[in-house]
């Protein structure tokens, strides 16, 4: 059985419901709080000069039985004053007791009937904004390649959701994405989007990417730890005034055209670099670019290398003044558009190859020089060819 009895016997100031009407009860009740906080200190006081006491007995006793055993001072003296001290320490024991007995008979009250079983104070402070980092680019390089490498997965489900309420509770539960690198992976993947002509696909990751720039800003301004602003940016922006939303509508807009922008700029870019391969591919032994070194050709010399004519292409040579030949038949030499006795040239070695072409070259220079008449009683310039050396 559970005794109760001891639920009975509680004092409380204000528990009389019904006072007399000559009485007032507000007086009443605070006459009997302060007659019971004075009967509380009284008590308190007791407590306190019984500790002393007790503390005094027991550092004379020890110096008693101290100087006892060290024989200081008459025997039966000292032995006379340990009886005494003894007594007062039986003394001590017997109000101790009292006290107690007195103390447990007192009524609970609401400073008594319970105490606290422990105590704890916590302060919410939004954790301090870490300073920027002095590192650099190829560190920060290296650690957005090991961010993406290792958040990728995520950054792209953030960048799917619509829903702010959706967005709030996935930052939440994946706090470390809050930072510049996710910021500039929706950035890249946004332009990314953009080359491939997913427009209605940037657009929607071009809102995330804002978001995530709205937060860290306002931690910046806030000199916080940018986690500790999801919360806030989500309230704010779903119950925000018309000003503000227009401002955020507008911040998006203008961050889509600078995308737009970029992606044109890097699609330019690309094809250039692959124009420039191309031509790097289709250069000539003597550096040239066969496709503009034809284009620079007279029309008379274009119809020859068009129809691929041996003949044709000797004799317009033959009708062309010498300087000028030269000049031509030596960009074409080194653009690879005619390739000198290429039947003649050796297959295994190449340096020997490039040995009797310069060699042929030569012997071509020389041949263009003389005149014309002495042309037609020779060789022809270029033999040893065929239509499928003409590129």
């Amino acid at each position: 059985m559970v005794d109760y009895s001891k639920w009975k016997n509680i004092e409380i100031s204000d528990d009389e419901d019904d006072t007399h009407p000559n009485i007032d009860t507000p007086s009443l009740f605070r006459w009997r709080h302060q007659a019971r906080v004075e009967r509380m200190a009284e008590m308190d006081k007791e407590k306190e000069d019984f500790k002393k006491k007790r503390q005094s007995q027991k550092a004379r006793l020890l110096d008693v039985k101290e100087r006892i055993s060290k024989k200081e001072g008459d025997e039966a003296a000292l032995k006379k004053e340990l009886e005494k001290v003894e007594n007062e320490g039986k003394e001590l024991d017997r109000l101790e007791n009292e006290m107690l007995k007195k103390e447990k008979k007192t009524p609970w009250n609401v400073d008594t009937i319970s105490k606290p079983g422990f105590e704890k104070t916590v302060i919410n402070k939004k954790p301090a904004r870490k300073p920027d980092e002095n590192i650099s680019e190829e560190e920060r390089e290296h650690r957005m390649k090991t961010f993406v490498k290792e958040n990728e997965k995520l950054c792209k489900q953030y960048g799917m959701l619509r829903k702010y309420d959706d967005s709030k509770r996935f930052l939440q539960e994946h706090l470390h994405l809050v930072c510049e690198d996710t910021a500039n992976y929706l950035v890249i993947w946004s332009i990314n989007l953009e080359m491939e002509e997913k427009h209605e696909l940037m657009a929607h990751v071009a809102h995330q990417c804002i978001c995530m720039q709205y937060i860290l800003e306002l931690a910046k301004q806030l000199d916080v730890d940018p986690r500790a602003c999801v919360s806030s940016f989500f309230s704010k922006i779903q119950h925000c005034v018309p000003e503000y939303r227009a401002q955020f509508e507008s911040e998006i807009e203008g961050f889509k055209e600078r995308i737009q922008k970029r992606a044109q700029e890097k699609v330019q870019e690309a094809i250039a670099q692959a124009e420039e391969e191309e031509r790097q591919q289709r250069l000539g032994p003597g550096g040239l670019d066969p496709a503009d070194v034809f284009e620079s050709l007279p029309d008379e010399l274009k119809a020859c290398f068009e129809s691929r004519d041996i003949e044709l292409l000797q004799k317009t040579i033959e009708a062309m003044p010498v300087d000028v030949a030269k000049y031509h038949m030596k960009r074409c030499v080194d653009s690879g558009l005619w390739v000198p006795n290429a039947k003649d040239a050796p297959l295994g070695d190449k340096e020997d190859g490039e040995a009797g072409e310069s060699s042929t070259a030569a012997a071509t220079a020389d041949k263009v020089d003389k005149t014309d008449d002495a042309k037609s009683e020779k060789e022809p310039i270029y033999t040893g060819v065929s239509t499928d050396d003409v590129d």
